[in-house]
């Protein structure tokens, strides 16, 4: 059993990545279907699925390539990050990168945040 579990779902994707697997598989709970749904907005993941509480998660591939170059991860159990909404106004005009939130309206993409005014805990960088 681990203690970040949406930790360990992403750097299972990455590495899945890496060695140009399908599938990732792992626990499911509501928190990792919402990241996956934002993976897959993304582009990263191209189909999500619980079946009998595992969350079964397709890769995205382009041309025998991931679609998924890297991540990082930014909060971690023992220091989490937090983003303003001003701070996601001004990162929106200057980065290349997208960023996953967990905001108050729920788990979404760093463009919607900043669309929708909001800020919040910073769970990865994507890229």
């Amino acid at each position: 059993m681990t203690n970040y579990r949406v930790g360990d779902y992403l750097i299972q994707i990455k590495n899945a990545a890496r060695a140009r697997r399908k599938t990732v598989e792992v626990e499911s709970t509501k928190f990792l279907v919402k990241v996956s749904e934002v993976l897959k907005k993304m582009q990263v993941l191209d189909s999500s699925e619980v079946v009998d509480g595992k969350l079964i998660s397709t890769l995205t591939y382009h041309k025998k390539e991931p679609m998924l170059i890297d991540l990082k991860l930014v909060s971690k159990p023992g220091l989490r990050r937090y983003v303003s909404q001003d701070d996601m106004k001004k990162r929106k005009r200057r980065n290349a990168t997208e960023l996953i939130l967990s905001t108050s309206s729920g788990v979404m993409t760093g463009q919607e945040a900043a669309k929708k005014s909001l800020g919040g805990e910073v769970i990865a960088e994507v890229w």
